[in-house]
């Protein structure tokens, strides 16, 4: 997949990045300008939302006059906000996508796929920029109620966005100076839409065979050519409704915007944003250090120090690369220092991102509760033990391994050592408390908390820890844009896709199917399991969780399973195929963020991956474990 140069902050391969050839001498200027354009208002609305989610909550709890258009407002800058930070990923690309066999091709081979992918994209992005435009124009007929505005304000950051996409992708095509493999992407993706175009009357009479061909052959054929994987979704959607059904394509568009602007999605880039800022302030580097003066003294120490800090720093974030970046850099040169091999480390890190997928407030905890329509603050309570004991079953395996070592451990740090660090780390320490604490008790809404978070972080760092490096704070804010936006056009385009499925009888088959699989709802537990161990490994966690989600979360309530028990499953399956090689893209993102190559952890993690396994089938054998805490 991705090589150990890839992005930490995504985690993601390029797609349309700038390539690594040649490039036209006016590219360069023409690639800033459009850089400038879209970095600098996507920052500012990263900018406004805090602030305005930020004054709700003081307005509403503090000063006891609610506005009430805080949330109209929120939502209207949000869609701005994922489609401009859609462009910035496009421009720099940070898409979702898999690069297993692109990275294995040879150069030449390689530039061709990699132009394959802008081209494929730019197909889809012509397609849906006219229905965009006319749904953005039906808009203007929709007044808000609380701001009493034409809603084609907000509508219109779809087709301004797809214009701005499409821009991008015709620079990379043209910038190249080999412009012989950009032309054969070019005209092998023309030649399969004018092939498709002319199936027309054939593919309308194959009824459900249809969806065979579409999301099983197109989806797969895109994602395996290293085609990001939002544009995957949207071509064969697209492709199978404008050639096999009489739906107007604007009613696609207006199901990726239901799908992009569900208010709980506003806490991505926020819980992002926290994430990297909680390592800029040093506060990740206090919890380290306290948990480090605890354990540090016994052998494997600071391996279960590793556990316990992803365990504690993912209860601030919710992005798991940003967890893994706050933690490795802190331990692992000390680890190193006393023996820890390269492979060891970096399939620990990936184990603990798999490990911690059910800690609030995880971004796949808040992307179920959005898609599903489960509560969150339900999935926030019932994913803290499920995490706990796969963080158990990590410890065995790390206790065994570390029998083994040679090098003793250092000194056990005396009470005084113990109880100043642990003074220094109390602020840092109770964040996790803090954020838990303000949406159980109503005082924010999950959307809202992760504003509490930012300020209470912003406040630590600059009056107690004294550290706040306001150089990175303009790239933090065009990161989590960026982010964001890949992950906000995922969920858009899969949500059309699923909405494609559903319309077209699908998800009443599945249903029929699963419910008729012998041995009831541990069967289809079971089924679940390896469909999303599989699902996380090829289509990563949040497209998995978006396009399958709203199909089998009904069928698990028909069984009787509860839906608390049945997201923590498939979150925790489906973290262990996006951490385990060859083709889960957080383990090489473990990789870069440790800047360790990707071969030396293979044979390691093995171990891991399988503790991890053991405790998935004990979080999903007693159900106690995910929904005994829930009122």
């Amino acid at each position: 997949m991705s090589s150990p140069s890839m992005q930490p902050a995504a985690g993601l391969a390029g797609a349309t990045a700038a390539p690594a050839v040649a490039r036209r001498p006016w590219a360069a200027g023409l690639d800033a300008a459009i850089g400038w354009l879209v970095e600098v208002p996507a920052a500012i609305l990263v900018v406004a939302e805090i602030v305005i989610l930020f004054a709700g909550i003081v307005a509403r709890y503090v000063l006891h006059t609610p506005l009430v258009w805080s949330d109209e407002l929120a939502s209207i800058l949000f869609l701005w906000l994922a489609m401009l930070g859609s462009v910035v990923a496009f421009r720099r690309g940070e898409h979702m996508r898999m690069t297993a066999f692109v990275s294995r091709a040879s150069p030449a081979r390689r530039a061709f796929l990699d132009m394959l992918a802008v081209a494929a994209a730019l197909a889809f992005l012509l397609m849906i920029v006219g229905p965009g435009y006319e749904y953005a124009y039906e808009e203007q007929y929709v007044t808000t109620p609380a701001l009493e505005i034409p809603n084609i304000w907000r509508a219109a950051a779809l087709p301004v966005g797809t214009l701005l996409m499409i821009a991008v992708a015709l620079l990379r095509l043209l910038e190249r100076a080999d412009w012989q493999s950009a032309l054969k992407a070019i005209v092998v993706v023309a030649l399969v839409v004018g092939v498709l175009y002319l199936l027309q009357p054939v593919l309308q009479n194959l009824g459900n065979y249809n969806l065979l061909i579409f999301f099983v052959g197109v989806v797969a054929a895109c994602v395996f050519a290293g085609v990001p994987i939002a544009f995957c979704f949207g071509l064969a959607t697209f492709g199978y409704l404008a050639l096999t059904t009489s739906t107007p394509m604007m009613v696609v568009v207006g199901r990726m915007d239901e799908g992009m602007s569900h208010l709980i999605l506003l806490a991505v880039p926020l819980f992002v944003f926290l994430g990297v800022l909680i390592e800029m302030t040093g506060m990740a580097q206090r919890m380290v250090a306290f948990l480090a003066s605890l354990l540090g003294h016994v052998r494997g120490g600071l391996s279960y120090v590793l556990i316990g800090a992803m365990y504690l720093v993912s209860g601030i974030s919710g992005a798991k690369a940003a967890d893994m970046a706050a933690v490795a850099p802190v331990l692992f040169p000390e680890m190193r220092k006393r023996g820890a091999k390269d492979g060891d480390l970096v399939a620990l890190l990936s184990a603990t991102g798999a490990q911690t997928e059910t800690i609030p407030p995880s971004l796949v905890l808040i992307t179920i509760g959005s898609v599903t329509g489960v509560s969150i603050t339900a999935l926030f309570t019932g994913g803290l033990l499920p995490g706990l004991v796969l963080g158990l079953m990590l410890c065995l395996v790390v206790w065994r391994r570390s029998r083994r070592q040679e090098r003793a451990p250092e000194g056990r740090a005396s009470g005084a050592e113990i109880l100043r660090t642990l003074l220094i780390a109390l602020p840092a320490l109770a964040l996790p408390f803090v954020i838990r604490a303000a949406v159980v008790e109503g005082v924010a809404t999950a959307t809202e908390v992760s504003t509490i978070g930012i300020v209470y972080s912003t406040l630590i760092g600059l009056l107690v820890y004294r550290r706040f490096d306001w150089k990175r704070l303009w790239p933090m804010l065009v990161d989590t844009a960026c982010l964001s936006g890949s992950i906000l056009l995922i969920i858009g385009a899969a949500t059309g896709m699923a909405w494609a499925l559903t319309q077209s009888g699908f998800s009443g088959q599945l249903a029929h199917l699963m419910a008729g699989l012998p041995g009831g709802a541990a069967t289809f537990m079971a089924v679940s399991i390896v469909a999303f161990i599989i699902l996380g490994s090829v289509l990563e966690g949040i497209p998995a969780i978006v396009l399958f989600g709203p199909l089998l979360f009904p069928i698990a309530h028909q069984m009787g399973i509860h839906e608390v028990h049945y997201a923590m499953v498939v979150i925790l399956a489906m973290g262990i195929g996006l951490f385990a090689p060859p083709f889960g893209v957080g383990y090489y993102a473990a990789c870069a963020i440790g800047r360790v190559s990707p071969d030396r952890g293979m044979r390691a993690i093995v171990g891991y991956l399988l503790s991890i396994a053991v405790g998935l089938i004990v979080v999903a054998a007693v159900p106690w474990l995910s929904i005994g805490f829930l009122r």
